[in-house]
């Protein structure tokens, strides 16, 4: 690990100052980036700690939505949103292990915007809205890639706006080592539609599987997804599967969590 500064901002307005000049960036929970600090994989000058800011600590319902503040912890929000938004609740419940649902955030994980990581799926799932210091960005626009999103530099995502749906489930793969999603499917039911969005098998992380939500509105069972698969093309191949294996697990995924939820 390389030497750098450490700043504790108590405010969002603090925590934004401190990201305007130099290479300063911002720590949320760490659970990414303090083990990338560990390999010299990265080296900031300064680090500006948001965990000490409690106005990015909240969770409040309103008019069919739930909002979560950036700084909230996984084990918060499965605890908090049970019986607000319980696809939710199961997502954030089901995150790593209980060091990391106790330490990582929702603002830092959406990020960050691991191709594997969890909170990607359940806010695209959703069509949530990430609130940012400066801006609102609709789901469908704030993620454009592997580890990367609309977020400029020094932004900070200080909430996130979920519409709640009529039923959602979180169908996980979870790779054994890392309790990543080898593969993991989102279906979010609404008045107006299906979404449904894939963490951990693309290139270009997380995405919507436009063909199921279309076969899941006109028909929401799994007979729907029957004559559908995934194409393998841009899939993620490891050691852990190929990419033709993750293709398939997109359908078996989305199947079980249409299951989960008739």
């Amino acid at each position: 690990m390389y030497a750098f500064d450490l700043v504790k901002p108590g405010t969002v307005a603090e925590a934004a100052s401190a990201l305007a000049g130099g290479e300063a960036q911002a720590l949320g929970g760490g659970q990414t980036l303090i083990p990338t600090l560990k390999q010299r994989l990265a080296d900031p000058g300064t680090l500006v700690s948001l965990s000490h800011i409690d106005e990015m600590k909240y969770v409040r319902e309103s008019g069919g939505t739930v909002e979560i503040g950036g700084g909230t912890t996984h084990a918060m929000v499965a605890k908090a949103v049970a019986d607000i938004y319980p696809g939710l609740a199961d997502l954030a419940g089901r995150i790593g292990d209980p060091s990391v649902r106790n330490r990582g955030t929702i603002g830092g994980s959406l990020a960050n915007n691991d191709p594997s990581a969890c909170y990607p799926a359940g806010a695209l799932g959703s069509g949530a809205t990430i609130i940012t210091d400066k801006r609102e960005i609709a789901a469908d626009d704030y993620f454009q890639g592997m580890f990367t999103t609309a977020l400029d530099e020094g932004e900070i995502v200080t909430g996130v706006r979920f519409p709640i749906p009529e039923k959602a489930h979180y169908s996980k793969m979870p790779q054994p080592a890392s309790r990543f999603p080898l593969v993991a499917v989102y279906v979010a039911k609404f008045a107006d539609g299906v979404r449904v969005a894939v963490t951990g098998a693309s290139e270009d992380g997380v995405f919507r599987w436009t063909e199921a939500e279309e076969a899941l509105g006109a028909n929401f069972s799994t007979d729907a997804l029957g004559g559908l698969s995934a194409s393998e093309d841009g899939m993620i191949a490891d050691i852990h599967g190929t990419a033709a294996y993750r293709a398939h697990l997109i359908g078996v995924m989305t199947k079980r969590a249409v299951a989960e939820m008739s």
